[in-house]
């Protein structure tokens, strides 16, 4: 799963960084030790990061921006592509060195890489002191012990229940607008290519109730946005007490859709996202709720992959081309304005120039708003890896990413393109990245948009006339607040 920040016409980037800290002044007297997080990935990573800072701190342990004075490093890792492994190692050598200076430092690795490559860390390369998956984060406080005294530190076992919902997250580098709440963990879809349901286990959906009170924390702490993440969110099912009181259980199974519903009836000024969705587990009922609900934004990220049938059955997508067409089509017909976006995968074992053109014309046919488009990177124990020969040259592999990128760029022109003339309701999460004069923010189809700042202020809500546009972004005017 890799999907979350609205990335437009380039190539997506998983290897993206980020500086996790709780606080950026600290007194060294208050705190034990001082962390540092290093995380990169998907959304839930960085979720994951945010639960990570929270344990350390009800432990003792404060955090730090800078590495460079830190007793602890950690690397919250992504596995999904051999280049995302690669750029990992190089940091962790790189924090390795710090040791010289400073012999007492400890270095984790957290998330998917941890469970997978635990041995090579510890034993061979050498590279980490403690290696932690992302079930066992509670246990890091004991972990950090047993490093202390110079022993390697090592829990990677998965769980069968939700691990964290009871951890009210830090959140970190926020804009104190938007903040992401984690609605379940893992994955049953055993897609061939993936290595997700090896690293995060088998689905866990969290209890409503603690979903629901951490999104109206939110909302009351000032946020005027939450995005549901979950590997397939649409398969999200909580079977609540038996005995529902007044403080907030339930006695029937809350559904995806429930769940959206109650969480958009907390304040109509709180917008709702959520990612990921499984085309086969998108239901008419979570899309009629999108359309009942102003608040819930008109937008749904839906991974195709291939757009060759036969590419899909190898992938284990359990659909084919002409299915994923009839649902899109099915999500316009309900919601006429819905943003909609896509994962596609170039070069996947045995695919030919006919199947790479298959994928072409799905592009030309959806259009999609977004697109995160990688070449295949096989991942040692999937079943992509132990069934197939991943046969199909490098260069040929980035040769269709290019056309299919190139292909998306005039896409998402023309869809920019569309939007001109029209006004639209823009949540401001800051300045724009070119200049404080401008500030930006996302419409309800999670496109990017740029406008004078004038009077308005991060955190408001504003309507803006699109007056022009680039492939990626929407330039306009406030018209009123």
């Amino acid at each position: 799963m890799d999907t979350f920040l609205a990335i437009n016409t380039k190539i997506h980037d998983e290897n993206r960084q980020g500086e996790v800290f709780a606080t950026s002044a600290h007194d060294d007297n208050l705190y034990k030790k001082l962390f540092y997080i290093e995380s990169y990935g998907c959304a839930m990573n960085f979720a994951d990061s945010e639960v990570v800072a929270s344990i350390l701190q009800t432990n003792g342990f404060g955090a730090t921006n800078n590495f460079e004075e830190a007793d602890l490093i950690f690397v919250n890792t992504c596995s999904i592509r051999e280049k995302a492994e690669a750029t990992v190692r190089k940091r962790l050598t790189e924090f390795r060195k710090l040791k010289k200076s400073n012999p007492g430092l400890l270095v984790g690795v957290l998330g998917c890489m941890a469970e997978r490559l635990k041995a090579k860390f510890i034993e061979e390369e050498k590279l980490v002191d403690m290696v932690v998956g992302p079930d066992a984060y509670r246990t890091l406080p004991g972990l950090i012990e047993e490093a202390e005294t110079g022993q390697k530190a090592v829990n990677v076992l998965l769980s069968r229940d939700e691990t964290y919902a009871d951890i009210a997250p830090i959140r970190l580098n926020s804009n104190g607008v938007n903040a992401f709440v984690s609605i379940m963990r893992g994955c049953n879809n055993m897609c061939s290519f993936c290595v997700v349901p090896f690293t995060r286990g088998r689905e866990r959906s969290r209890d409503a109730v603690s979903i629901l009170n951490e999104c109206k924390v939110l909302f009351d702490d000032g946020y005027k946005e939450v995005t549901l993440l979950g590997q397939n969110v649409d398969s999200y099912h909580w079977i609540g007490s038996q005995n529902a009181t007044e403080a907030g259980t339930y006695d029937e199974p809350v559904t995806f859709a429930m769940l959206l519903e109650k969480v958009a009836l907390i304040s109509p000024l709180l917008r709702v996202r959520f990612s990921t969705s499984h085309p086969k587990d998108i239901t008419d009922k979570v899309l009629f709720t999108i359309l009942k609900y102003n608040n819930i934004c008109n937008y749904i990220h839906l991974p195709v992959q291939s757009g060759s049938s036969r590419i899909l059955q190898l992938m284990n997508r359990t659909y084919t081309r002409e299915w994923y067409i009839a649902k899109v089509n099915r999500i316009r017909e309900i919601l006429p304005d819905a943003g909609v976006s896509t994962d596609m995968i170039t070069g996947f074992c045995t695919e030919t120039e006919e199947d790479h053109e298959q994928s072409m014309s799905l592009m030309k046919y959806c259009k999609y708003d977004l697109a995160y488009m990688y070449f295949y990177s096989e991942r040692p124990g999937t079943l992509a890896a132990r069934r197939f020969t991943d046969d199909i040259p490098e260069e040929v592999k980035k040769r269709r990413l290019q056309e299919m990128v190139d292909l998306h760029r005039q896409n998402t022109l023309e869809s920019m393109q569309r939007d001109i003339g029209k006004t639209c309701k823009v949540l401001i999460e800051g300045f724009s990245k070119k200049t404080t004069e401008d500030l930006q923010g996302r419409n309800d189809q999670n496109k990017v948009v740029v406008f004078a700042k004038g009077n308005s202020k991060k955190g408001d809500y504003v309507f803006v006339k699109i007056t022009s546009c680039t492939s990626g972004t929407l330039i306009g005017t406030v018209v009123t607040t």
